[in-house]
Parts: structure tokens; sequence; C-alpha cells
């Protein structure tokens, strides 16, 4: 009896290992890729659905009986071991879909029952245009080849064919620096001055060459408008519109570009407009030397010996001292030249600045930093 009992005891827990053997060495049976939903890794288009089983599978379970969610023509493949089946769409997965797969109740070989599994996965989305340059609604807008378009995404674009369109339509060039995932732009013919143009981005998956294209985003600018034909007489507005109007010739470092014609002086950094500001040159028999000059000395407050006068915020333009930029002189009792000599040249060959700006571009210019006079 004893015997009985302990052989009993030995099948039942025999038994037991063998049947959690099976379900948990096993379990699940069969393996999806992509195996969740949460996976941070997209499906691609074109990607076959993969289910692969732990053991030989009794086919007549599972052919033409798994689903998919929504549907989707589709073509499944059994392979020679009876361990996978490889699902692969007709006609692509869709964009940025969430699928579910539906795997009917079924046998192994061994006769073993394999309950139903529902599996989840999504597609890749398009990429997202995450920045724009020009930015929405800018104005006075110059392109160039230092200076483009430039569109970036919040991801990689391989895999999609992306297109730019200008309106008015203008053909574009564009290069894709696949390092920061943005593509520089630029039209291949001069954009029309003063006119609103709007950019708009088209995308398709390269998988799906019969899939038509998606537009994703869409800024737009207005360009810079014609040049005056006439300088403001109000000197004011001649400084706004030097601030709109005076390009840059030196594109590296900072710079002081003067325009004798306009009274006009303007710095710049690295291409990029700090400031303009009016001034008096010289009257004519003194004249102010045209041509490319530089800072060589700076002195905050130094006393001309010549002409008796303070020379507030000095920088000296050529290397005999001659010449310079410096605030409007002060005689000794305090008295300074009048503001109202500002945008007339009635210098003896300096360039005059009105008291603030001859303070702010005292502190910003170095000693070197160029100075081009035309």
């Amino acid at each position: 009896m004893k015997i009985f009992i302990r052989l009993m005891i030995f099948l039942f827990l025999l038994g037991s290992i063998l049947a959690g053997t099976y379900i948990y060495a096993f379990s699940p049976y069969m393996i999806l890729s992509p195996q969740s939903e949460n996976s941070s890794n997209e499906f691609l288009l074109t990607k076959p659905l993969v289910i692969n089983f732990t053991k030989p599978i009794d086919t007549k379970y599972y052919k033409d009986n798994i689903k998919i969610v929504p549907e989707t023509p589709m073509k499944a493949v059994i392979n020679d071991e009876l361990n996978q089946i490889t699902i692969t769409p007709k006609l692509n997965w869709k964009v940025n879909t969430q699928y579910s797969v539906i795997i009917p109740e079924g046998r192994a070989k061994n006769f073993m029952q394999i309950s139903s599994q529902l599996f989840k996965f999504k597609t890749v989305d398009y990429p997202k245009v995450i920045e724009a340059t020009p930015k929405n609604g800018e104005k006075d807008v110059r392109l160039d080849i230092e200076d483009p378009i430039i569109v970036k995404f919040d991801k990689s674009t391989e895999g999609f064919f992306v297109d730019f369109r200008l309106s008015p339509k203008v053909e574009v060039s564009y290069q894709n620096n696949e390092e920061k995932n943005q593509f520089n732009i630029l039209p291949k013919d001069s954009l029309q001055e003063g006119v609103l143009y709007s950019v708009e981005v088209f995308i398709k998956p390269k998988e799906s060459p019969d899939t038509a294209y998606v537009k994703i985003y869409e800024t737009s600018f207005t360009t810079l408008p014609p040049k005056p034909k006439t300088w403001s007489q109000d000197l004011n507005e001649r400084v706004e519109q030097a601030k709109t109007f005076t390009q840059a010739r030196i594109m590296a470092g900072k710079y002081i570009d003067v325009n004798l014609a306009t009274q006009i002086m303007t710095i710049f950094e690295n291409g990029k407009i700090i400031n303009s500001f009016l001034i008096s040159s010289g009257k004519r028999g003194m004249d102010t030397p045209k041509g490319e000059h530089q800072i060589y000395n700076k002195h905050p407050r130094p006393w001309s010996k010549k002409y008796g006068l303070y020379m507030p915020n000095w920088m000296a333009i050529t290397s005999d001292g001659k010449f310079g930029i410096h605030e409007l002189p002060e005689w000794p009792g305090g008295y300074k030249e009048g503001q109202n000599h500002l945008g007339i040249p009635v210098s003896h060959g300096c360039m005059r600045l009105g008291v603030g700006p001859a303070e702010t571009v005292y502190n910003w210019a170095e000693i070197g930093t160029p100075v081009l006079v035309y």
C-alpha cells in the first residue's frame, strides 16, 4: 500500500513538473516580431510580420485563419519546419497605423493545444517638421547660399521622398544634411522683391511609390522690398532704410560699413546687421578717405591740439591718426557740436557719431576691426 501511495505521489509530481515545463518553458507558445505594441521601434511599411512557434504546428488550424485588423490583403507562408509563419502585406502597411494580429486557437504537431493570441504593432509615422527658417510670417527676407531656407525634422527622412514647393512657383535646389535631420533649400532663380512666398513640405514613403504625397507642413515669408530709388530726406527714416537694405560685404567677424552717400554707418557681425547710425563725414575738400581701413587705436576722451577740442570715444582708422571715428566734438567748457549736423558732411575728414551711438560703436569695436568706407 505504501509503495502504491508513493508511486501515485511520484506520478502526480512528475505530471506537475511536465505540465509546468510545458506552460512556462513554451509560453507564449508563439512569438511575434515585433513582440509588443509598446516597442520603441516603429514597424517599417514593407517589413514582413513573422510569427515564431516554439514547436512545429498543425497547419490546418492556421492556414488562412489569421486575421489582421484593420483588414489588410496579405500573403501567409509557413516554413518547412512548421514553426514559423511569415505574413507579407500585398500593398504595404499603412503609415502611422495601429494593427492587431489575431491568431486562432490551434494545436501543435504533438497535439498539445495552443491558445488564441492577440498581438499589436504600430507602423512608422511620417517625420515631422520641428523648425523652419525663415520663421513663419518673417518679413524683409533675403535668401543666399549662407542664408537658405532651412527645414528641420524630428527624425531622419530616410525611407521617405520629401518634396518642397514654393508658391509663387519657383524651382528649388536642396541639400540633405542627414546628421542634423534638416534640408537646406534655395530657389534656382531670384525671388521677386516684396512678395509673400509660401513653402509647403510634402512627403510619401519610398516603399509605396504609388502613394500620393501628403502635405505635412506650411510656412510663409515676405521677401525684401525693392530698394528705394531715393533715400528719405527724413534722417530717422533713412536710418531705418539703411537697416533694411545695407548688405554685408564681410561675412566673418565684426566690421564697420560707412556709406558716404547716405551718411550712414552700419555695424555687422558675421554677416548680420547689428545697427545703423547717422554720421557726419568730411565736407568737400576735406573728404573722409574711401577704401579699406581698420581701427588702429582707441581712447575714451582724447584732446585734439590741432582743433582745441575733445574727441570723445575716439577710434583712429588710419595709422597716422589723422582720420577716425568719434563722438560729436566738445569744447573745454562743455559745449558740444550740434546734433543737427548729423547726416550732413561738415567735418574735417573724421566721421562723427551722436552721443549714444558713438559710445555703442566704441564699446563694440575692437582694435583691428575692419572699416569699409565708400
